[in-house]
């Protein structure tokens, strides 16, 4: 465990500069969450120029992810059908499917941007984005967008396990919860030290060499 004492200042990119093996996971930058649906994440828009800035540093570099819900609730099991029950608004079955795009500001990047579709909050479990990734020679994966305690969560914590440097932009993730969100980023810098590093878009684009 890292104690939080062991760093004076917890922010920022304490392993050095990104080098050549780095990622961008841009996460769930769509509509769907952008717009006045029952899952808007209102300051989406306000965090959005600095994930344009990361995705400019090198297109070709950005896997967007996008989060596909089911059909229906009857089309999923376990917990997950009690989630879609409560949700029913968000199912595919009464989703208008333009909604389930990139924002048009993101979109136009893919390609050469890729884009990978998931149907639950990780985007490491039931693809092929590790070996890929571990085929592409990638160590360092840096994750911007939404929402930060839960898909950003999901991918932070993935990656860690899989043995990543991670690196988490603090100024391009947005929540629509800024208690959890905040505390969130306080769990992070107090307590996953050693495997996580946060940082604003700026230095994270300088130790790019962009």
């Amino acid at each position: 465990m890292t104690d939080p004492a062991d760093l004076v200042d917890p922010r920022g990119l304490h392993f050095g500069p990104l080098g050549a093996n780095w990622i961008h996971l841009c996460i769930d930058m769509q509509r769907l969450f952008a717009e006045q649906t029952e899952w808007q994440a209102p300051w989406m828009e306000r965090v959005l120029p600095e994930v344009v800035r990361l995705v400019e540093m090198q297109p070709e570099r950005t896997v967007f992810t996008r989060f596909i819900p089911p059909r229906s609730a009857d089309d999923v099991a376990g917990t997950w059908r009690r989630y879609y029950q409560r949700w029913a608004a968000m199912t595919r079955d009464r989703l208008e499917p333009g909604l389930l795009e990139l924002i048009p500001e993101l979109a136009h990047y893919a390609p050469p941007a890729r884009v990978v579709d998931k149907p639950i909050y990780s985007p490491w479990l039931g693809s092929r984005l590790h070996a890929e990734l571990v085929a592409a020679g990638i160590d360092t994966v840096i994750v911007s967008g939404a929402e930060t305690e839960v898909c950003v969560m999901a991918t932070v914590i993935g990656a860690i396990d899989l043995g990543y440097r991670v690196i988490i932009a603090t100024d391009a993730i947005c929540s629509s919860a800024d208690s959890t969100h905040d505390a969130m980023l306080h769990v992070y810098d107090s307590r996953f030290g050693m495997q996580v590093e946060t940082a604003e878009v700026v230095e994270i684009v300088e130790a790019a060499g962009r």
